[in-house]
């Protein structure tokens, strides 16, 4: 919720994935938020995503990702071939680098997360997860994504314009805020 540029770091996040969903690319989406983040919550809301309470969201990403893939397996009608997992403290995040992850999984049937030119030796965001991999959420614990157990063949990487930095404390925000 930290302010960036006159809004909340996710107002940005939410702009993008708003922006996608009104272009189809997305069919609509899945927000995990913790127990007592009623204005994260209101944010959320207001992008139309179904909001999915986590009251374990302090012992780490792990245990959000599995609550939002389960929502994701059990109520999508009709069921979802793959899930976009975006992370609200990224406001650099473009419509456009959904799209691209989407087109590739269309070709190639592959989870992808983009590579990004201006930070190419970090692990990009969103990552795209096709429906075959998600059992593989039951294995991680912590602060883990699946990034950590897809590997080679598994992923494909999308060659993207920029950057799309995180922003998990105050230097980050300066830093992002430098860069702007």
């Amino acid at each position: 919720m930290a302010p960036f540029r006159g809004r909340p770091l996710v107002a940005h996040t939410v702009v993008a994935v708003t922006e996608a969903i009104t272009a189809g690319t997305l069919a609509g989406g899945v927000a995990v938020i913790p127990s007592d983040a009623a204005v994260l919550a209101w944010q959320l809301d207001q992008a139309g995503l179904l909001l999915v309470e986590n009251p374990e969201a302090a012992t780490g990403l792990a245990s959000s990702l599995k609550r939002g893939l389960a929502v994701l397996a059990e109520a999508h009608v009709p069921p979802a071939g793959a899930a976009v997992v975006i992370l609200a403290d990224q406001p650099g995040l473009r419509a456009e680098v959904i799209a691209r992850l989407v087109e590739r999984w269309r070709r190639s049937g592959l989870s992808a997360r983009p590579r990004y030119r201006e930070m190419p030796d970090e692990p990009g965001h969103p990552v795209l997860l096709d429906r075959s991999v998600w059992p593989l959420a039951a294995t991680l614990t912590g602060d883990t994504g699946l990034g950590s157990v897809l590997r080679g063949d598994a992923i494909t990487l999308v060659d993207v314009a920029g950057a799309n930095p995180d922003v998990d404390t105050p230097a980050d925000l300066r830093d992002l805020e430098e860069l702007s």
